[in-house]
Order: C-alpha cells, then sequence, then structure tokens
C-alpha cells in the first residue's frame, strides 16, 4: 500500500516551550503536539467503511505519523469501495441545494444501492467526470457578496470520501496552531488558544492578517505539487484536478479556471489547509525558531489569522517577510484589513503616557477582542464581545425571516425563534459577554413583538403576553463556555 520513494524534503521544526502557566494549554496553539494519548491528538474523523475500514485508515494514520515523508501510493481503492461511498452519502446535508445536475439527497436515494454502485464502477475504470459547480452569492456583514460554489451530488459523494482518506494522512502532519475544518477541532478551540496565548505568553502586538481573496487565488500547479509531497497514487492525484479543472457554470456561462477553490465543496477546506500548511505554516514555525527575538504565538482558522510577538521589531520584519513569501505563490494580504496593533498587559499604560487613548481591538471568528482588567484584582485580561456587525446582520436576517412568517401560528414562529436565539447563545456564550447576549434576545423580542402588532387586527398586543411567550419561547442568555485557560487546562 505504501512506499518510500520520492520523499519529501520538508521537516517539521519542533515549537518552543513555554512558561509554567498554561504550558500544556498552550502546546496546540505554539505548534507541538500535545501529550501521546491526549484526544485532541487523536484522529477524529468518521469511519467509512465496513468493520475493516477503521482499521485500514487507522494504519494510512500510524504510517504517516511515524514517517513524514512517506509517499502513498495506493489509496483510490479506499474512496470507490460502496461503503465509503454510502457513508459519505450520509454524511451529506439533507436538504442542501441541488448543482448544476438538479439532483437532490432524496431523489438520488431512492436508488441508493444501484446509484453508489453505477459511481464506484466509474471511479475505479477512470470513467468519473466532475461538473462544474453552480455559482450563487451570498450576503457578506459589511454589504458585499460572498461568491459560494455548489457542488453536484455526486460531487460531493466522492470528495467527502476522499477527504476522510486524506484527513488520515494529513492530520499527522497539520501543525498544532491550525484549527479551521479540522476533526475533532471547532472555532472555540482557536478562540481559547489565542486567549491562552496572548495571557500566558509575551505579548505586546498583535498583527491581524487578512489574505485577499483567499480561495479565489490559490495556484492549482502549486497546490498539486503540495499535495504529490504525500500522495503518490496518481489516480488520487487526477480526482482532485478533475474537481480543481471543472469550472464554474454561472448565468449558464461555463468558466474554467486556472487558480482558486470554489468555496462550498466538502474537499475544498482540506485543499485550502494544505496549501496553507507548505505556504505559512510550516514556514512560520520556521520563522519563530530562526528569526524572532521574542515570544511568538500563531492561531489559524482557515485563511483568518492572528500572531502575536514581544517584541514591536519581530512583528514588522514578520510582516515585510510573510508579504514577500505569499507573492511567490500568487496571495496578497489585504492591505486595509491586515494592521498592526499593540495589545496586551502594557498596551493601555504605554498608549496612554504617549496621548494615544485605549488600546485598538481586534476581530477574530466573530469576537472583538479588548485589553480589560479584572474585576478582582485589576489584572490584565482578554474581553471577548460579540463583533457588532455580526450581531447587527443576524437581528436584519431575523427580521427579514419574520416578514416572510409574519402569518405562521405562534407555536411555529417561536420553535424557530427558540432555535435561532438558542444558536446564537451557545455560540457567543464566552465570559464577559453577557451583556451583548442579553440585549441580542431583547432586540429579537422586540422584532417579535413588532411582527405580531403587525398582523393583529386588535390596535395593540398587551406587553404583558408578549413577555409571556418571550419567557417562553426565547432561552435565556446564559454564559456556555468556561474560561479558556480552565478549559484548556481539562483537556490537556
Amino acid at each position: 500500500m505504501m512506499n518510500e520513494r520520492g520523499k519529501s524534503h520538508r521537516s517539521i521544526v519542533p515549537g518552543k516551550s513555554l512558561n509554567k502557566a498554561g504550558q500544556l494549554a498552550a502546546e496546540e496553539m505554539e505548534g507541538r503536539g500535545l501529550t501521546k494519548g491526549n484526544p485532541q491528538q487523536q484522529n477524529a474523523s468518521r469511519t467509512l467503511s465496513r468493520n475493516d475500514a477503521p482499521s485500514a485508515l487507522e494504519r494510512i494514520r500510524q504510517a504517516a505519523s511515524k514517517d513524514k515523508e512517506m509517499r502513498f501510493t495506493a489509496l483510490l481503492h479506499h474512496v470507490h469501495a460502496p461503503e465509503a461511498l454510502h457513508a459519505a452519502y450520509l454524511c451529506l446535508k439533507r436538504e442542501a441545494s441541488p448543482g448544476v445536475d438538479g439532483e437532490t439527497w432524496r431523489h438520488y436515494g431512492e436508488n441508493l444501492e444501484a446509484n453508489l454502485q453505477a459511481l464506484s464502477h466509474r471511479l475505479k475504470n477512470g470513467a468519473y467526470r466532475a461538473k462544474p459547480v453552480r455559482r450563487v452569492y451570498i450576503p457578506k456583514t459589511d454589504g458585499r457578496l460572498r461568491p459560494l460554489g455548489v457542488t453536484a451530488l455526486e460531487d460531493k459523494i466522492v470528495q467527502r470520501a476522499t477527504v476522510e482518506v486524506m484527513n488520515a494522512i494529513y492530520e499527522a502532519d497539520f501543525l498544532g496552531f491550525s484549527y479551521g475544518f479540522r476533526p475533532g477541532r471547532s472555532q472555540h478551540n482557536a478562540l481559547d488558544a489565542l486567549y491562552t496565548g496572548l495571557l500566558t505568553k509575551h505579548v505586546n502586538w498583535v498583527l491581524d492578517l487578512d489574505i485577499r481573496g483567499f480561495f479565489d487565488a490559490i495556484l492549482h500547479e502549486w497546490l498539486v505539487k503540495f499535495i504529490e509531497h504525500r500522495i503518490a497514487d496518481r489516480r488520487v492525484v487526477r480526482l482532485i484536478q478533475k474537481w480543481l479543472n471543472a469550472g464554474v457554470l454561472e448565468d449558464g456561462k461555463r468558466t474554467r479556471m486556472e487558480e482558486g477553490t470554489p468555496q462550498g465543496g466538502s474537499a475544498s477546506p482540506l485543499l485550502a489547509n494544505i496549501y496553507l500548511h507548505y505556504v505559512f505554516d510550516l514556514w512560520v514555525q520556521a520563522w519563530r525558531q530562526k528569526r524572532a527575538h521574542g515570544d511568538v504565538i500563531v492561531v489559524r482558522y482557515a485563511d483568518d489569522i492572528v500572531v502575536g510577538f514581544q517584541r514591536e521589531a519581530d512583528a514588522k520584519r514578520f510582516w515585510a517577510e510573510l508579504a514577500e513569501r505569499f507573492r511567490k505563490f500568487r496571495l496578497e494580504l489585504h492591505p486595509e484589513k491586515t494592521r498592526l496593533l499593540e495589545f496586551g498587559p502594557f498596551a493601555a499604560a504605554n498608549r496612554k503616557q504617549r496621548g494615544e487613548g485605549k488600546p485598538e481591538t481586534f476581530d477574530f471568528l466573530g469576537f472583538t477582542h479588548i485589553c480589560g482588567k479584572k474585576r478582582s484584582n485589576g489584572y490584565f485580561t482578554v474581553v471577548r464581545q460579540t463583533v457588532r456587525k455580526r450581531w447587527q446582520a443576524k437581528l436584519n436576517a431575523v427580521k427579514i425571516e419574520l416578514k416572510l412568517r409574519m402569518h405562521a401560528s405562534i407555536p411555529d414562529m417561536g420553535k424557530w425563534l427558540r432555535a435561532v436565539v438558542g444558536g446564537h447563545i451557545r455560540y457567543y456564550g464566552v465570559p464577559m459577554n453577557a451583556a451583548a447576549l442579553n440585549l441580542f434576545r431583547y432586540r429579537v423580542g422586540q422584532l417579535w413583538y413588532r411582527t405580531l402588532l403587525r398582523r393583529s387586527q386588535r390596535s395593540h398586543l398587551r406587553r404583558e403576553r408578549m413577555q409571556r411567550l418571550i419567557d417562553h419561547w426565547l432561552p435565556p442568555a446564559r454564559v456556555y463556555h468556561p474560561f479558556p485557560l480552565r478549559r484548556m487546562g481539562v483537556i490537556t
């Protein structure tokens, strides 16, 4: 199944040691693996095949972990196995929009076994052809439109099955400070790592990085070269190339692309992580060891990256050298959104001394990070509050949807609002963000009240009755997540 021909020449540089406060908790952020046996280090991807399939993927994972330069020559049979395709089909969203072929999850499932057998046969014989993705646009919080690609159903199935196999290899390679779209890792893991690094390392400056149009800028040629460092099975590489070359269908016109991966496909997040692993992760890991004169922390969630520095000179030199590094791979730092700011326990005093006002803030994964102090002892802490644009955009979406549901029954409206408010609170329910949570719930209640007033035959709805409806249907605002240092201490 595997051999050692054509080994790549890269190496992973071990991370710096931390101080005692939060040493283990910050290991993932620093790029080192956790202690052997730690749950976060284990491969958390779902099994795909029958009873012997988990052991097959486990053997791949173990081989990849043991030899970081091994190239895998026989992987396609793990992808085209009918059991693997069946498991991938069950993992897809039932109500997702159809692609260019118009095929839906439910209709495909009416003759599932025959369809999967035919798909498996085409994959095995090389007759499988990827279909172009259907381009759609969704609004962003800043008013612009984000392009998404709606992938055809069979392409989703094959991509999902392929990603499961590739995860067994690349989870052994990806560094600890990479969190985006990885098995067993979430946005709150990245938020915890950032919080822990800011409080346990000597961080005085934060570089908030933004890659301009990252998913549309990925060069296919470089991506394939990176994949071939680990995968020598030409059939799997060609499979990936078929998705990359399938193109985009927009307004009835098909456009072939030599760069970019359409957001929305199952394979796109993994391919993006592979690209940044070689372009950014390994480079920054080596830079931190060889070029930095002080502490450096890194947290990356897909293309959202925050780097913390002890010394301003390190931060400025890193920024300039990273921009040059990115240019080699056709990537560009956004000139307006990428910025260096003073942030940390001494930022407020230093800026006050210079007459520059309060420290600047930065946004990461929906939270505005603010320099603050603990009420109990006045020590420095990081206050995280819901990004106002995210908060306002969600309220606007609720307002529009309530108009569409104006004539629905109160229980139906209440159930939908319960899910919306509950999901918002579960994500944004972090310590020191209770005020924003309560305000969001209050505003949703106001919108619901106004909607019911508009549809009522009477001139008004008594506030006492409305309050009872709100108390019954809208979940109370509460903190769902513990302090990051406490949670990461439990994990490690």
